[in-house]
């Protein structure tokens, strides 16, 4: 299992930005001595956001995604989101959602063996990163088959009062009328036609978050989505997220050869 650290110039955020990659290309088959995966080999891939105060470093050192992804035989995207919430910002070159959403995808299939097919495109994040999974899996549903938030900051347009203002907005209220808002976004998405992603959600039953989750999962459901919804006696924290990780693996369509 090889562990890459990219760093390319993004043109939606208009600087060099880090990326892990990993990517099981050197899958080695001792008794035989070669090689397990064939040259022409193209990888479903997994774009895995981290949360609030965190970096593309995140997922490698703090839980065991590197032998999940390579018992799967994935290939995992692991990018700086900064504390940006993966959508676009007010502020000129901060076009996170953009980044997220479409640019990177490209980017990464043009530097390794990934398959460009949707249903091979996954994307996942924790809490921060879990609500940029889904509201980027949503915008960008052409791209993604696969949508998993873990103790997803959901809730973040609850509260849409003058005082509630964060500086990612201009207002709070007018963005949350716009796909910014997952609700808005998922709404968009089934009146457009566009493919509608399978959802993977889950929460600890000691977070805050979990009202918040369970509203969004209820409305997706009612809106004929499908979603696989698992709780545990966690709260917000790596434990939590490290046990969710496996399942959500195991929960993709993965060949694990």
């Amino acid at each position: 299992m090889a562990l890459i650290q990219v760093n390319y110039m993004s043109q939606a955020l208009f600087r060099i930005v880090p990326v892990n990659v990993i990517l099981p290309a050197d899958r080695f088959d001792a008794g035989n001595n070669c090689y397990i995966n064939g040259k022409d080999r193209k990888y479903k891939t997994l774009y895995l956001l981290h949360g609030l105060l965190g970096n593309y470093t995140d997922w490698v050192s703090q839980t065991r995604i590197l032998k999940w992804a390579e018992e799967k035989n994935l290939a995992v995207v692991m990018p700086s989101g900064d504390n940006s919430f993966y959508f676009n910002s007010r502020t000129p070159w901060n076009d996170y959602g953009t980044f997220i959403g479409k640019e990177i995808v490209e980017v990464t299939r043009r530097m390794f063996p990934l398959s460009e097919k949707r249903e091979d495109t996954f994307i996942a994040g924790l809490s921060m990163g879990g609500f940029g999974a889904i509201r980027n899996g949503i915008v960008y549903s052409d791209n993604f088959s696969h949508v998993a938030g873990l103790s997803s900051a959901i809730h973040i347009f609850e509260d849409t009062s003058e005082e509630a203002n964060i500086g990612l907005f201009d207002n709070l209220q007018a963005a949350s009328k716009t796909n910014m808002n997952p609700y808005v976004a998922a709404e968009e998405m089934m009146s457009s036609g566009r493919p509608v992603p399978k959802f993977y959600m889950a929460c600890g039953t000691r977070d805050d978050l979990m009202p918040a989750n369970i509203a969004f999962r209820d409305f997706l459901k009612n809106k004929g989505i499908d979603v696989t919804w698992d709780e545990e006696d966690y709260g917000h924290d790596w434990d939590f997220w490290d046990l969710q990780i496996k399942k959500v693996l195991e929960w993709l369509p993965l060949d694990g050869v």
